[in-house]
């Protein structure tokens, strides 16, 4: 007779496998009940936090969804995964990022903060991955890759590696560097789920496939440090918004919204109430819906359809139904079965499981269960925007910041490049932003700017020559549009002289110019 795989899992299971691998096996029914779970799960998960989302956090338990519900609605949260399901079943687990890009711009997605951006990015020839990088999309750093990666944990079940490498490939879609490690974390942790039965380990494990240098990873192991110290919830929650959403002020950042969502798994300890409750309260005026969904996936992983209450289950009626997004249209409108979903989620998963030298037979998947692999840092400093701007200058002190799409309107200004334009904000006001430059100067030496101000915002540019202040001229935006400015200064003192050249953008206003903002530079030229 000849043996069964399940035979061969247990022999597999007691001797064990070279790089720390074993074969699990999970019926295909178990599995589809588990993506289902994840789907159902996130959307649920929304459905009961996007009360506070970019608002003051809960102080009060949450105990049903906060108004009738008929079906599930389309959100950014699991549009961007549905889509990529179609990509995948178009071409393939292998597909290529820009295969993916085409996709988001066949099914028009694209609503809100950097997938907004991706979007408006395709639309205009620019493909996947650009599209995401820091050289044209302005808020690379915010959470649209995280939620966009719950698909890539599922469909890689037991196989965190798999899953991270797919979150990284297909998060810079909308996204990049610390963005993107939230989403392979966010992979990692819901593929682990289905083979682990601890949150804490399971927070444990996955942060291990990121490079120590991620901001993302040092964020989450504030939850892990803090834990380990006995500091409560609320202690760690705390600390994480004072070190990273000040850094990150935008209420959409990946990596402050991170830690909050790891804090909940780790001390919500696989209960769906009190996981929910935990990123309900976490902080003011975060991603909180977010947070609650990447939660509650790896919950769903962990338990299938068993961990969701049925009385909010069957308010979705296993139906998902939407026409637009922020006045986005999709292409084509969705209607259609979330159990469905799942199944069409759990064949691809399938065939990324053969890929992984799983097996598939009888009902029955076999799966070679990873260990964590960390992957290389990717990084990419505000600094950075120079090499594409103008390299010979550099940018010292720049801040991230926000640009109200789909977050909270009014975040302080933001240090970006928008074609050939720089823009920029101080990450720290009181010592003001600045460019510099070393050289020696030319016989006949001139200074020449072309700068702007945001309509109705100000902001101070001082002109240094070593030790010498060449000029403070306040930058005013008085109109609609931005009104450039040209800008002169006299080198000769410098002439053939190697010089220290110093621009400050100063956002401390004397009083009659009382709001701030972002100064634009669309040239720097020496003469």
């Amino acid at each position: 007779m000849k043996p069964s795989l399940k035979f061969f899992a247990t022999i597999f299971l007691i001797a064990g496998t070279v790089h720390a691998e074993k074969p699990v096996v999970l019926t295909r029914v178990d599995y589809e009940d588990r993506c289902n779970a994840i789907w159902q799960g996130q959307i649920i998960a929304v459905l009961l936090t996007l009360q506070f989302e970019h608002k003051t956090a809960a102080v009060k338990e949450i105990q049903a969804f906060p108004r009738p519900v008929k079906n599930a609605f389309v959100d950014d949260d699991w549009y961007y995964e549905m889509c990529a399901v179609r990509a995948f079943e178009r071409y393939g687990i292998d597909m290529t990022v820009k295969q993916l890009g085409d996709q988001w711009l066949e099914n028009s997605c694209g609503s809100y903060g950097s997938s907004a951006v991706t979007l408006k990015n395709l639309r205009s020839g620019i493909p996947a991955p650009d599209c995401g990088h820091p050289r044209y999309n302005r808020v690379w750093w915010t959470i649209g890759p995280v939620f966009s990666s719950e698909l890539y944990g599922a469909i890689a079940p037991g196989m965190p590696n798999a899953a991270g490498r797919m979150a990284r490939k297909y998060g810079h879609v909308n996204g990049y560097a610390e963005a993107v490690d939230g989403a392979v974390f966010n992979a990692a942790a819901i593929s682990l789920g289905f083979i682990e039965r601890d949150t804490k380990v399971i927070v444990r494990q996955a942060i291990e496939i990121l490079d120590p240098s991620s901001p993302y990873r040092q964020c989450v192991e504030m939850v892990i440090h803090g834990a380990d110290r006995g500091e409560s919830f609320e202690q760690i929650t705390s600390a994480i918004e004072d070190r990273w959403h000040i850094e990150y002020p935008a209420s959409n950042n990946a990596v402050a919204n991170g830690g909050l969502a790891a804090a909940s798994l780790w001390f919500g300890e696989g209960d769906f109430w009190k996981t929910i409750n935990l990123a309900s309260r976490a902080a003011d005026y975060t991603d909180t819906d977010n947070s609650a969904a990447g939660a509650i996936a790896v919950i769903a992983a962990m338990n299938g359809m068993k961990a969701l209450p049925a009385e909010l289950v069957a308010q979705l009626h296993d139906r998902i139904v939407g026409t637009e997004m922020n006045k986005v249209i999709f292409t084509p409108a969705v209607d259609e079965k979330l159990s469905t979903l799942a199944s069409r989620t759990a064949d691809i998963g399938e065939n990324v499981v053969r890929a992984n030298r799983g097996m598939t037979q009888n009902g029955d998947i076999t799966i070679f269960a990873q260990s964590i692999e960390p992957q290389p840092a990717e990084r990419f400093e505000l600094a950075d925007l120079m090499q594409y701007w103008n390299p010979e200058w550099s940018l010292e002190r720049s801040g991230f910041g926000g640009d109200g799409v789909g977050a909270m309107p009014g975040i302080r200004g933001i240090t970006s490049l928008d074609g050939e334009t720089l823009t920029t904000y101080p990450r720290d006001e009181a010592r003001g932003l600045l460019l510099r430059r070393t050289l020696k100067l030319s016989a006949i030496p001139k200074l020449r700017l072309q700068v702007a101000a945001e309509p109705k915002r100000a902001w101070e540019l001082v002109v240094y020559a070593d030790n010498e202040q060449l000029l403070r001229k306040l930058i005013v935006g008085e109109e609609e549009q931005l009104q450039w400015q040209e800008i002169e200064c006299d080198l000769a003192k410098y002439a053939e002289q190697q010089t220290v050249l110093r621009l400050y953008q100063r956002t401390l206003m004397p009083r009659e110019y009382e709001i701030p903002g972002n100064a634009y530079w669309r040239a720097i030229v020496l003469e």
